[in-house]
């Protein structure tokens, strides 16, 4: 999975990963709020989680110590990081505006 992860993340289009866990309550309120940012946004951007119990050899390279923890990426570059759970227009803001520049 790692060198999967890397070829994704040097896309030209930004990359929200979302490092999630099966057993974290918050993860889950996150989901939908995801869900509704793809169908905003469209083929402006790719979502994928990951899950940290299963691909902990990622988490640790990106230093995920809390779930949920969403990074940003776009041309193998880290645009933006956050933990915790943020509302759709928030989220979607901050693509739009860390994935212009």
């Amino acid at each position: 999975m790692n060198s999967n992860f890397d070829k994704l993340i040097q896309s030209e289009k930004p990359i929200l990963i979302d490092f999630f866990a099966t057993w974290c309550g918050p993860c889950k309120m996150l989901s939908p709020i995801l869900k509704e940012v793809k169908e905003q946004l469209g083929e402006q951007i790719s979502i994928i989680k990951i899950d940290v119990d299963k691909n902990q050899q990622i988490a640790s390279q990106y230093q995920v110590r809390g779930v949920p923890t969403m990074i940003l990426f776009q041309k193998g570059k880290q645009l933006w990081r956050q933990s915790g759970v943020l509302d759709k227009n928030t989220i979607v803001q901050i693509v739009l505006e860390k994935s212009k520049s």
